[in-house]
């Protein structure tokens, strides 16, 4: 797996309306969001494998756009997230992180769903441990993705926390459409 060249890394711990979990991003853009009440080693073992030899900085301020667009996001006024990303991965797994981005905010597709739309649809098992291995939750919305029979199936964060993430989009979604009818 590549890893990323950066100097610091800034993190900050999120924590609004009952969620809380840590971010971090590097100059470039956002590079991990984490696990729903996971510990700070979590955070900081993912990454010192991924970032060697960086600074790792407490910075709210510089957290503040990606806060922002979460806090957004969780209270139904955001349906895409705008900051920059800076996720490394193999090519095979940006492929995956890339199509995931593309699953429309209340929508929900299975993994053989993303496989097709890579135009591999042998690699579901791949598919699915890349989606597995996505380190920005949430921003590359991999709780939308399900099982064929639509079950909820593993993520990194929870089955909690992604029940939680796809009620969110539901209750938004169905807001919205109400407003409209």
């Amino acid at each position: 797996m590549k890893t990323a060249a950066a100097n610091t890394i800034y993190w900050t711990l999120f924590e609004d309306e009952g969620w809380q979990f840590y971010m971090a991003a590097t100059p470039q853009g956002l590079c991990y969001v984490g696990s729903e009440n996971r510990p700070y080693e979590e955070m900081a073992a993912w990454l010192i494998r991924r970032f060697p030899g960086a600074a790792i900085e407490c910075n709210d301020q510089h957290m503040k756009p990606y806060i922002d667009e979460m806090k957004e996001y969780l209270r139904g006024r955001r349906t895409q997230f705008l900051a920059p990303l800076d996720f490394y991965g193999t090519p095979f797994q940006v492929e995956v992180w890339n199509a995931l981005r593309q699953i429309p905010y209340g929508k929900t597709c299975s993994y053989s769903e993303i496989a097709e739309t890579i135009q591999r649809p042998g690699a579901v098992r791949a598919v699915g441990a890349a989606i597995g291995a996505n380190p920005v939750l949430i921003s590359v919305p991999c709780h939308r993705v399900i099982g064929k029979n639509g079950s909820l199936t593993g993520y990194r964060g929870g089955l909690q926390m992604k029940t939680r993430l796809l009620e969110v989009e539901r209750r938004w979604s169905d807001e919205d459409r109400t407003r409209h009818a």
